[in-house]
Formats: structure tokens, sequence, C-alpha cells
């Protein structure tokens, strides 16, 4: 299928694996770039130099087009964006928007720049910055997300830019490809459906907590971090929504040592990172804490098979998930639905 997507960059299938933390490692990017999908490679859980080990091995595992996840805000962005160039990576994307002049950098060193974005206005500044391309993830993705339905934010945005717009927060077969294409996207983006599947190094029971789960089983929190994230309703989440300041305040450190030890990043950048999420919002500053250290709450869940210990973030469409294809299978199967679809529409 031929779309402004796969002719930027140069993939098979619009169908993007998107970069989850302590989930999209090289063994899943590699199958979904083998599959014909844009493979996303997440780093922010990543030291500078696991990032480039990690790079190498994808690299060493297909010959297909893949991408980097990059933190825009990271204190070592810079850093990061060199290893995306040095290594020939052909794509670079972001969770938050990137500056112009990281934009600038990759773009002129050949690297395709596609932002995460949540609002059309968002969208018009990426665009206008040079972003080759865009992701417009709606109100029913996993993780951080906002309040708007991806059928009323993703028209919103096709008609305000006049790049490539890729559509995440909801889709998991080929009808939401066609669907997506209707609304005039260049492709779907998936994230908890790519989780789901053989290739995933997610531990066998964090997969059957998400297979059991029902649509009305995941829900948006503002618990963990203080602003809105999409996750499985879990007995931690409801002891975190019951929790006072003071307890959050004290996992909230415990968890961010933690981080530090496993990063190596500095208490000074750390507390540098935090500033930069409070920015603009009302935080305490124990749910700065547990901002900063989310990721160790993944890391328990989607590394170390702690469903008690740790959160789960979930698109809605958990709920309608019942199997775990290999990515072959699963984008196989998604291009084959799409056109049955498509040639079951009427004729005019």
């Amino acid at each position: 299928m031929d779309t402004p997507l796969t002719r930027l960059v140069g993939v098979r299938c619009p169908v993007v694996q998107t970069g989850m933390g302590w989930v999209a490692g090289p063994r899943l990017v590699s199958a979904a770039a083998n599959a014909g999908a844009l493979g996303i490679l997440a780093s922010a859980t990543m030291t500078p130099g696991r990032l480039r080990e990690a790079v190498r091995e994808v690299k060493s595992r297909t010959g297909a087009p893949f991408g980097v996840n990059l933190r825009a805000d990271a204190a070592d962005a810079a850093e990061r964006v060199r290893i995306v160039v040095e290594e020939g990576v052909r794509v670079a994307s972001f969770a938050l928007a990137p500056s112009r002049e990281l934009i600038g950098t990759l773009k002129e060193a050949g690297v395709v720049v596609v932002p995460t974005v949540g609002a059309r206005r968002h969208a018009e500044k990426v665009a206008a910055w040079g972003a080759d391309a865009v992701i417009v993830q709606g109100a029913e993705g996993g993780g951080h997300t906002g309040e708007v339905a991806t059928t009323v934010l993703l028209p919103q945005v096709v008609d305000a830019v006049g790049i490539p717009v890729v559509a995440a927060g909801g889709f998991y077969d080929g009808r939401g490809l066609v669907a997506a294409l209707a609304y005039g996207a260049a492709g779907i983006a998936m994230g908890t459906r790519f989780l789901l599947t053989s290739d995933s190094t997610v531990p066998d029971a964090v997969k059957a907590r998400y297979l059991a789960a029902g649509v009305r089983d995941i829900t948006v929190t503002r618990a963990v971090d203080g602003l809105p994230h999409r996750m499985l309703r879990t007995d931690l989440v409801a002891a975190l929504e019951r929790s006072g300041r003071a307890r959050a305040l004290v996992e909230g450190l415990l968890r961010a040592s933690r981080l530090r030890a496993l990063t190596g990043l500095t208490w000074r950048t750390m507390l540098q990172e935090g500033r930069s999420l409070r920015h603009g919002k009302s935080l305490s500053w124990s749910q700065v804490l547990l901002a900063a250290n989310t990721p160790m709450l993944l890391k328990a869940s989607m590394v170390d098979g702690r469903t008690d210990a740790g959160v789960m973030a979930s698109g809605q469409v958990a709920g309608l998930i019942d199997d775990l294809p290999s990515c072959e299978d699963l984008v196989t199967r998604i291009m084959r639905e799409a056109e049955e679809t498509l040639g079951s529409l009427p004729s005019s």
C-alpha cells in the first residue's frame, strides 16, 4: 500500500510501531521492521551507550528502515541526536515537540523527523519548524494522553498541516487503517497492539493481564505523576489514588533513587527535568518526583513482571485484543483486512 508515509520513510506498509519505554527494544523493533512496518526504538530508558548498542543490534537483525524515539526535553538530548545521526538511523520520533534547533540538526543529516502531538496547535508549530510528518495521538491512546478523541483530533490536524499525518489512539486492525486513511491520514501508529505480540519481550503474566482486560478495565488517572495517564486499572493504581501527599513523596524519592542508579543521572539533572515537567502545571513536588521516575513503575511490570508493583500503560483497544500474533502475522493480517474492507465498500 503506497501512501505519503511509506514513501517518506521507505517502509512497505503504512503502519508504525510506537516507541514504548521498556517494551520497544531491539527484538520488537526489528520484528516490526521485518514485517514491513516502521519500528521505533524507545531510548528514554537507556543510557546513551546502551542506545548506541541497541541501534546496532536492530541493524544486525534487519536491513529495513527503523526509527528512534527521543525525549526532546532530556538533558542529554543533543548527545542522543548525535548517536542517531552517526549510526545512520532513518527516523527520529519525539514524544514532546523538539526544538527548532534539534529538528534542523536532524534534517541536515538526512534524518526524517516525526514528532508525536496531541493538539492541532502543536502540529502546526512543529510543521512550521520543519518536521517531516506528525503522529497524532487521540485520547484513546495509552500512556500520557489528552482529552480529544482521535476521530475529532485527526481531521483537525490533517486540515491544518501540509505534511503526512499518522493516526494513533484506538487502532489495532485493518478496519482502523482504512478509517484513518479516509480521514486523510497517511497511516496508523499502534503501541498496545504491538506490545501484545509474540515478539514483545513483556513477561507472559503481564500480557495475560492485558488480554483479560475489558474496555472498562482501562482508566485515565493523575495519581501516578499528576498528568493524565491511561493505563490498566490495578490495585496499585487504586492505592496511589488513595495515598496522601507524604506517602507519595516517600515513594517518589525511593523510585527516583532507583532510576538514578539505573540511568546514571545526577540528582541535579533529575531535579532540572522535574522542574521542566512542573513548568506550567500545578504539580506538587511529590508528583514531580513520581513523574521523573514513572519509568521505574513501568519497568516493574514491563520488565520484571510485577503486575502488583508496576503500572501498565494501555490504550483502550486492549479491551478488544485477545491474541498474541507475531509482528509478521499482525501486519499481514492488518493489510489483508484493509484490502477486504476497501473491497466491501459500496462503489459510487
